[in-house]
């Protein structure tokens, strides 16, 4: 375990505050912190808060081969980790000098002090017995580990329940709790373990140190009690040499800390006992406070439904009836009908761009039907009337008549009409382009022509 070592101005700090009977959370010299039990929904499963510091405790057990010498008796194994999510100081993977410490004070409290019935555990004497595991998870470091984790561990087994077994012969049938319901252990009293924090070699005492007390403390002792001020045992580190009147001293307030504790484990688990059997809500959601911006839950608010009919009746009478509105179908062809007015037919209309090239073309058009009345000094006829291709009008082959008007159209759709379905498009395409070979030698003599009439 690797702490961030504190600085001298805060240590003389905090030394000093101790000297004046003073702690950094207000507390008195002998006061504990505030004590919070919650239960899961599954038995043995449970979170104890001191403060800050918060471990979760969980039971579970299963059907092993007992030990040699003690072929009558359950086994016992409690179990302490110390992850980083509870401080960074913590290394993951290997187990520190504080955590094998830690367990051993727990087995000690625990286990040798009797205080569950291992005999009970004895399913078949030399064959089957209960092994009962308590694992319990540090998961949040705020001081005075040792405490919390000895009344998690204490909680969890008095929660626990384990299934219901029979025995016939030789066979061992083990039963669900729907079958049956499962057996509570059988413990005989209440261990718990409270710390005192001794301060220059022993002139200052202070009970249940956080985590920054516990940094500049000398010593440390730990006494484990029930509340028949039975100690269960007892462990002084720190090195410090305590004299027999502070050791009284301490066991008469670790006597009445148990007994505050004792009453408020058994009235946690009196009241989620009450409410399984009532059929409430249960579990570690429940627990959390409706304040606190991570509850995800609201209060409930009352509201009245008797005479919801009635002032709905009121609501529809006042209201203004809908307008009646019925559309009048339009019947354009028979099988086909209109529902509403619709929008205005586009269908035909050019685009924008599709209008330019058409101004274009017609411009050209208008262009060389100038020049060919100029060259051949006859007027074009109408093309429609002809039924001409638009070749034809370009070259201005059969289709010139003397003094006849000349028609100009620039939209597809005539130049469509004028291209007959009876005509064939190849036959077309031929006289476009004979109309060109024609068209070729023809601009030579009008050539001619012009300057024959500028000499003369």
């Amino acid at each position: 375990m690797k702490e961030t070592p504190l600085s001298n101005c805060e240590r003389r700090f905090l030394l000093r505050a101790i000297e004046e009977k003073k702690r950094l959370d207000g507390r008195q010299t002998y006061d504990y912190r505030n004590i919070k039990i919650s239960f899961g929904t599954d038995y043995g499963c449970c979170i104890v808060e001191l403060g800050k510091t918060r471990v979760l405790g969980q039971v579970s057990c299963e059907l092993v081969s007992p030990k040699l010498n003690r072929a009558t008796e359950g086994i016992l194994f409690f179990n302490l980790e110390l992850s980083q999510m509870a401080a960074p100081a913590f290394e993951p993977g290997r187990q520190s000098d504080l955590l094998v410490k830690l367990n051993r004070l727990l087995e000690r409290c625990l286990r040798n002090s009797k205080c569950i019935d291992t005999e009970s555990l004895c399913v078949v004497a030399g064959e089957k017995v209960w092994q009962i595991r308590v694992d319990l998870h540090l998961l949040n470091h705020d001081g005075n580990i040792i405490d919390a984790a000895s009344i998690a561990a204490i909680v969890a087994l008095c929660h626990f329940r384990r299934p219901d077994v029979s025995v016939q012969g030789d066979e061992v049938t083990l039963y669900t709790p729907e079958e049956r319901d499962p057996v509570p252990l059988s413990i005989h009293h209440m261990p718990i373990c409270v710390s005192f924090a001794f301060f220059q070699q022993g002139t200052y005492l202070l009970v249940d140190p956080n985590e920054r007390e516990e940094r500049v403390m000398d010593g440390l002792l730990v006494i484990a009690m029930n509340k028949h001020r039975e100690i269960c045992t007892i462990q002084s580190s720190g090195g410090i040499m305590l004299l027999k009147d502070q050791v009284l001293r301490c066991s008469k307030i670790a006597g009445v800390k148990v007994l505050e504790i004792t009453e408020l484990i058994q009235k946690a688990l009196e009241n989620d006992q009450k409410v399984r059997k009532e059929g409430g809500k249960f579990g570690f959601a429940e627990s959390i406070a409706s304040q606190r911006i991570t509850a995800f839950k609201m209060e409930k608010a009352p509201i009245d439904t008797s005479d919801v009919e009635e002032k709905a009746e009121e609501i529809i009478a006042e209201a203004e009836p809908p307008s009646e509105v019925v559309s009048n179908p339009v019947l354009w062809t028979p099988g086909t009908a209109q529902i509403g007015e619709g929008i205005e037919n586009s269908w035909g209309d050019l685009e924008d761009s599709e209008k330019e090239e058409e101004d274009e073309d017609g411009t050209d058009e208008a262009i060389i039907l100038d020049s060919l009345k100029m060259d051949t000094g006859v007027e074009v006829s109408n093309i429609g009337s002809q039924g001409l291709s638009r070749a034809q009008v370009l070259t201005g082959t059969q289709a010139v008549r003397p003094y006849a008007p000349i028609v100009l159209s620039d939209s597809e759709e005539e130049e469509m009409i004028i291209l007959e379905p009876d005509k064939n498009p190849k036959k077309i395409r031929t006289q476009t382009i004979s109309a060109k070979q024609e068209k070729a030698p023809s601009k030579k003599p009008v050539k001619k022509r012009k300057k024959k009439r500028a000499a003369n």
